[in-house]
């Protein structure tokens, strides 16, 4: 199916909630007032449990129970409230995809958004954007799925959705990945550029006229993550790193490759903006 064809498909894009628009809009404003995102947040029921259920969780060890918004985004943070609402926003759109095991896959994409702003961080590049674009990367599988359930299942056969040669497949066979696909979600979306740029060039980073080091983050975080799924291990780990990549970003290898990564580290945000998916969605047809 071609790329524009997909993309028309209103099952593949979703529209995003309308909180959550507005919510998506204040990313790219550096001075934006917290308080305004608590009051956008408290528009939205689910929304604000999953804020108040977080802000109360033995994590933060408070002596009182958190009761409103504002007081959430107090002790969250915004980047920390910004994921959640990204995570739950995706879960709500994507609660179900035939042939997609999401526990699976919202692990990937977390471990992947914690690895990304690990790998960020020393190398002075923003780590809370490139947390979210981690988040969201991979995004346009689940938008291949919906919209070509029976070539994407096919291929799943023969190219595990998490395997390092996935991209490559998908681009053989369609003539683009899930690189582009979630490019355009977010681009349907309102994302801001930046994020965009990373999300759709994350699979050749420095292939294109956008240099966008985010991307180039992403691709190796996205890397150690899928490693980590198919439990790579020494030799088969350190043979299959992007080494390219990792040269012009000046990232030491070794922080990567190592064995325990600390950005793997359970925090509750990360529980609570993990989508809660049916079980039905657990089984890959065979």
């Amino acid at each position: 199916m071609h790329l524009e064809k997909l993309l028309k498909q209103p099952q593949a894009l979703p529209s995003v909630p309308k909180v959550v628009r507005r919510l998506i809009e204040t990313f790219e404003q550096a001075d934006v007032d917290p308080m305004l995102v608590a009051s956008l947040i408290e528009e939205d029921p689910v929304l604000t449990a999953k804020l108040l259920k977080t802000a109360n969780s033995a994590f933060f060890g408070l002596s009182r129970n958190v009761t409103n918004a504002r007081e959430a985004m107090n002790i969250l943070g915004l980047i920390k409230v910004r994921a959640l609402v990204v995570a739950s926003a995706l879960g709500e759109s994507f609660h179900m995809v035939g042939g997609v095991n999401l526990n699976q896959f919202w692990r990937y994409s977390l471990n992947t958004a914690n690895l990304s702003r690990y790998i960020a961080l020393p190398i002075r590049i923003d780590e809370n954007t490139a947390f979210t674009a981690g988040l969201i990367h991979a995004i346009g599988e689940l938008v291949m799925h919906v919209g070509m359930p029976e070539a994407m299942i096919e291929l799943d056969r023969n190219i595990p959705m998490l395997d390092l040669k996935r991209a490559k497949a998908e681009r053989s066979l369609f003539g683009y990945s899930y690189a582009e696909v979630g490019a355009a979600l977010a681009r349907e979306w309102k994302f801001p550029r930046r994020m965009i740029n990373a999300i759709e060039h994350q699979t050749a980073p420095f292939d294109n006229d956008v240099y966008e080091p985010i991307a180039g983050v992403i691709h190796i975080g996205s890397w150690r993550a899928r490693a980590e799924e198919q439990d790579l291990r020494g030799e088969l780990l350190i043979n299959t790193y992007p080494d390219p990549v990792g040269v012009v970003l000046g990232i030491d290898p070794d922080t990567v490759v190592a064995e325990r990564i600390p950005s793997i580290s359970r925090h509750p945000v990360e529980d609570e903006a993990k989508p809660r998916v049916e079980p039905a969605s657990d089984s890959v047809p065979h």
